[in-house]
């Protein structure tokens, strides 16, 4: 699949405007999981490296992305803190929910952010299989330039982040479930003995 990034794509046939499936997939997704498959692009347009896992989100305020492939990391939201932890590295970095928003476009779904109030939500039409919704950070501040999150069948299908250096990170999500039973411990994050520790 190609994006067309920054461009209006074809307009939908559905009837139903992006924007307003987002707000209606928000409004129903209590919970959610799904694989995916991550892309980082660099500047000349090139992917840099791909990387598969899995998604978890339960609103409000909880997700967890457990990337399996090719290196182990974690990302996990709970309590208004976002740790990430490299396996690797044995590293665990901590962060508070409103420092982290450059870092995974995941905390747009998560229930903790006011979309309204903190972006600009336009229609981006059809590119492919997928109707587009972008959004622009109002506080000139963001550590990114837009997010595009994309739907098939009204279901969560696709994202894309700008950063301001230039990066793309593009995802694809596949094997989406709506609402499935959740454990609460999954989204607990406790830090492995020996590994280093950064943040609050």
């Amino acid at each position: 699949m190609v994006f067309i990034t920054g461009a209006v794509f074809a307009r939908a046939n559905t009837g139903v405007k992006p924007v307003v499936q987002l707000k209606a997939f928000l409004l129903a997704s209590k919970s959610l999981t799904a694989d995916f498959k991550q892309v980082a692009i660099n500047e000349a347009g090139h992917p840099t490296q791909t990387s598969f896992g899995v998604f978890y989100l339960q609103r409000p305020g909880k997700f967890r992305w457990n990337y399996l492939k090719p290196f182990k990391q974690e990302i996990v939201s709970n309590a208004g803190k976002v740790w990430f932890y490299d396996t690797d590295l044995e590293q665990v970095t901590v962060k508070k929910v409103d420092e982290s928003l450059g870092s995974t476009p995941a905390l747009l779904l998560s229930g903790n952010v006011a979309l309204e109030d903190n972006y600009t939500m336009e229609d981006q039409g059809v590119d492919g299989d997928m109707e587009w919704v972008r959004l622009t950070p109002k506080s000139q501040d963001s550590s990114f330039k837009y997010v595009l999150i994309g739907f098939n069948k009204q279901t969560l299908a696709g994202m894309e982040l700008s950063d301001n250096f230039g990066q793309l990170t593009r995802i694809y999500f596949s094997n989406v479930l709506l609402n499935p039973p959740l454990k609460p411990t999954l989204f607990d994050f406790v830090a492995p003995k020996g590994v280093d520790v950064f943040g609050d």
